[in-house]
């Protein structure tokens, strides 16, 4: 096997031969320099070295000042920095110039070879490391699949997978990815009958401890932060699932502490018409219908399905005994996220600030209308990677950093997630059947029963019943609806594209999070 090449700039090199033989032993061939301008001549010359050793305390150009020019040369190198000086300024100055590591003299042969390993095996260390942990866990979360799971081990599940995702979304060997998305489509399938079985027990209290869910949210989980006498802001990120939360959440840690990271369930459909006007009126689609026949449209309806959510904000907490002072804003498009960015101090004055952004819900949905979009976002670890991007350029990233200078707490949620859809279900219906791909309502519906899950009286479910024989069913796991008619072209159209409305761990099982300021 070929030796890795090093180089070591240090002006009493000749001391360091035992050092040398010991890297050499150990399969490292490592050149040397006297000074910084000799090590950063190798480095123009040489393009096969891997890492750098760099005394700091050099005839003529300083360590510091060799680290600069070696990293103009080639900012990849690996740095390791070694130094007698314990001086603070030049371990700040070293981390600013983005060593890999730094060392204090005298050091001995395994400090080295560990520092190396670090820089230049810490990515192949780090693969077969995760492989292996999750080979181990691989067992366990497969029983636990098969298990007669409660929605409280259902959502831990969940949060063990999206883990296990996220962490091989950073490692080079993926030979593991394949098992863990088996093992994720499995947990879908069992989850889909899990909610088959339970939904419409939870929504009737036949089930002792159902799930708070959209309608219950603002009483059960939200509440309790209108209960000081600080001002807060209640962001809903549209269409955010659980695993983009985690991929957004680092950005935040510099700014704000997690007080609390819960989950709760999407009511059906996982569609903004239905599990939004849910959390802000308190109520089941059906009751919102009823309570206020002015402000509910139906699927058949012409208009805006979401226009009213302020309304119900309102109502719901009158109801619940809460006289707050209260603003909602929608935010639609980067200009008005922009404006709030700038405006931001003017809300402070209220006790409660409603945030809706509806980015990432454009972005799903844009992702089957626009080929760009449809090659940025073509697998979940893509997804997850432009909504980073997203959120760390956005308006709302703003905000929250304006927010956190004041001290002022927030709450993170959404309203339902997506699922990357790669399987079609044939559906017949009549012209009025809605457009949605993972739900169905209508009266003149024609499926295979075992392929969906059937509400044939909506009210079971406190759906509207828009017809005598209107019923709803509702698309499992990673599926979508496709009528027979020009058929290839309609799945070929929407297979591999995000989702919403069915029933999948990934539209269900969403993101409630309480932030404080640090």
């Amino acid at each position: 096997m070929d030796k890795i090449k090093i180089l070591w700039a240090d002006d009493e090199i000749a001391l360091l031969k035992p050092h040398i033989l010991f890297l050499d032993g150990k399969g490292y061939e490592t050149l040397t320099a006297l000074s910084g301008d000799e090590a950063v001549d190798i480095v123009k010359e040489d393009k096969n070295i891997s890492a750098v050793l760099l005394d700091e305390n050099m005839p003529g150009l300083t360590g510091l000042e060799t680290l600069l020019k070696i990293k103009q040369v080639n900012s990849d190198l690996p740095v390791i920095m070694i130094t007698k000086s314990e001086e603070e300024h030049i371990m700040d100055d070293a981390i600013g110039g983005k060593i890999a590591d730094y060392l204090i003299k005298p050091v001995n042969p395994n400090q080295i070879l560990l520092s190396l390993k670090k820089a230049l095996d810490n990515k192949r260390l780090v693969s077969e490391k995760t492989n292996t942990d999750y080979r181990k866990e691989f067992g366990q979360i497969g029983m636990s699949i098969n298990d007669n799971l409660t929605w409280e081990e259902w959502a831990e599940l969940y949060k063990k997978i999206i883990y296990w995702e996220l962490e091989m979304d950073k490692l080079q060997d993926k030979s593991m990815l394949d098992v863990l998305k088996m093992q994720k489509s499995d947990a879908n399938t069992q989850f889909f009958k899990f909610v088959e079985k339970n939904y419409v027990n939870w929504l009737n209290g036949k089930n002792p401890n159902p799930p708070v869910m959209s309608h219950t949210l603002i009483k059960n989980k939200f509440l309790q932060e209108l209960s000081s006498n600080e001002p807060v802001f209640f962001i809903l990120i549209d269409n955010l699932r659980f695993d983009q939360w985690k991929t957004i959440q680092p950005l935040l840690q510099n700014y704000y502490k997690t007080e609390s990271e819960e989950t709760f369930f999407s009511i059906l459909p996982t569609a903004t018409q239905y599990a939004r006007n849910a959390i802000f009126s308190g109520l089941l689609p059906s009751e919102i219908e009823k309570r206020f026949p002015d402000l509910w449209l139906n699927d058949e309806d012409e208009g805006g399905k979401n226009l009213h959510e302020e309304a119900f904000m309102q109502a719901q907490l009158k109801r619940l005994g809460k006289d707050v002072k209260m603003s909602y804003t929608k935010i639609t498009n980067f200009t008005a996220g922009k404006k709030l960015s700038d405006n931001i101090n003017n809300l402070l004055q209220n006790k409660l600030n409603i945030i809706v952004y509806n980015f990432v819900d454009m972005l799903s949905h844009a992702r089957t209308e626009m080929e760009v979009i449809r090659e940025l976002a073509e697998n979940e670890p893509a997804y997850r990677s432009i909504t980073y991007s997203w959120f760390e350029h956005s308006p709302l990233f703003d905000i929250i950093k304006q927010l956190s200078a004041k001290k002022i707490k927030i709450v993170i949620t959404t309203d339902h997630g997506t699922v990357h859809v790669k399987e079609p279900t044939k559906i017949l219906g009549d012209k009025n059947v809605n457009s949605n791909l993972r739900y169905k309502q209508g009266k003149a519906l024609e499926y295979t029963p075992k392929e969906v899950f059937e509400v044939k009286n909506p009210a079971d479910a406190f759906l509207p019943k828009q017809h005598p024989s209107s019923r709803f069913v509702f698309a499992r796991e990673d599926r979508f609806f496709a009528y027979p008619n020009n058929f290839n072209h309609y799945v070929n159209y929407y297979r591999n594209t995000f989702q919403h409305g069915g029933i999948s761990l990934e539209e269900m099982i969403i993101p409630y999070v309480v932030l404080s300021a640090k």
